[in-house]
């Protein structure tokens, strides 16, 4: 970045918060809760599946594996690494891979899109691949249909992109806990997506043909990998230095749409009591019920959550059973969530049950 530059995103910094300017939770790819490598995806994907927040949305006969790798550029420890182990070179029409990021309505309501006075949104980001690509990045109103995508490259050295994007003065944001802007980065399409003109020039009704008209394909090769890190989207004309936040508030505002009770590191349904909950158990001998006292998560839900129990043997829809010290699963038992909302839940039993003490793990999920 040019001196003129740096002084310019630092004014720009100014006439906004100094903090909190960054849209994206988790653009620095710190929090990996559900796990820090997945393989085989590719064949119609539309869940987070490594990094907290980062939806994958795929559908194709190419392969990859994702991971959160600490090899991020200067300041940042860390990135997401895309790793193609299954070429398809033979693109069917409505074949696409999508890294996606989307946020709340009403954490988008700084935008005033819809209004006259709407803000121009600048994206900046850091990538960097085995060789030259061409991708996309879009921005979709997903209230009202709408979308922009500009290019963008990429080199065997990290490279920062900052992309301002216009302002449109069409379609408002609902006010509400429901995904109304996505962030999406496209890395291989189809014709369905690709076969027409792309729509870069200003806001539009999306038409899905002109969404990523002109990217490369990721599947081209099974040497391809691609990194990205340090994603920032913020209102105004410049991209301002990276909105930096701590590891523990990081994690909290990704807890909001996912939280575990194994620790951060600890995979899902790995044979561990640490970070297990404990409750009483049943009087007697439970045929079916409610065991233990409610639930409450570590941070209120954006809404109810899918609950996910383990036994700590790591066994799904289990506990485990502690009479006077001695632990088992209860495998006669199936246990499930009720009542779920966005601060607890409940624990069911659907079978027969007699312990003192409950003894489980648990995952919630509430993304958009």
């Amino acid at each position: 970045m040019s001196k003129a530059a740096e002084l310019a995103s630092l004014a720009s910094a100014s006439e906004t918060a100094l903090s909190n300017r960054n849209i994206v939770i988790n653009g620095a790819m710190q929090v990996s809760q559900r796990a820090t490598s997945v393989t085989g995806l590719g064949a119609n994907q539309s869940t987070c599946q490594t990094l907290d927040r980062w939806r994958f949305y795929s559908a194709s006969d190419g392969r990859l594996t994702m991971s959160q790798t600490a090899d991020g550029p200067s300041g940042f420890a860390n990135c997401m690494k895309l790793d193609c182990t299954t070429a398809d070179t033979s693109i069917a029409a409505s074949e696409y891979i999508i890294l996606s990021y989307n946020a709340e309505g009403q954490d988008v309501q700084q935008i005033k899109k819809g209004t006259s006075d709407a803000e121009l949104i600048t994206v900046s980001f850091y990538v960097k691949a085995n060789a030259a690509f061409t991708f996309g990045v879009e921005l979709y109103d997903v209230d009202n249909t709408r979308q922009i995508t500009k290019l963008f490259a990429t080199t065997t050295s990290w490279v920062k992109h900052s992309i301002t994007f216009p302002a449109d003065t069409t379609g408002a944001f609902d006010d509400d806990n429901a995904a109304s802007l996505a962030l999406n980065f496209w890395l291989h399409a189809g014709p369905t997506w690709a076969g027409g003109t792309l729509n870069s020039s200003s806001w539009a009704a999306a038409t899905n043909a002109n969404r990523a008209a002109g990217i490369s394909s990721f599947y081209s090769s099974t040497n391809n990998e691609f990194f990205i890190t340090g994603v920032q989207m913020e209102i105004g004309p410049v991209a301002t230095p990276f909105d930096h936040r701590s590891f523990g508030q990081e994690l909290a505002l990704c807890q909001r749409y996912y939280e575990k009770s194994y620790n951060h590191n600890t995979a899902l349904g790995s044979s561990t009591d640490v970070g297990a909950l404990y409750g009483p158990g049943p009087t007697g001998n439970l045929t079916t019920g409610f065991l233990g006292s409610s639930q409450t998560y570590a941070v209120n839900k954006r809404a109810a959550s899918t609950i996910v129990i383990y036994s700590t043997s790591g066994n799904s829809g289990k506990c485990t059973r502690d009479n006077f010290g001695v632990g088992n699963d209860a495998n006669s038992t199936v246990l499930t969530a009720h009542q779920t909302s966005e601060k607890m839940f409940l624990v069911y039993s659907s079978g027969s049950f007699n312990a003192q003490t409950i003894v489980f793990q648990y995952t919630a999920d509430a993304e958009l």
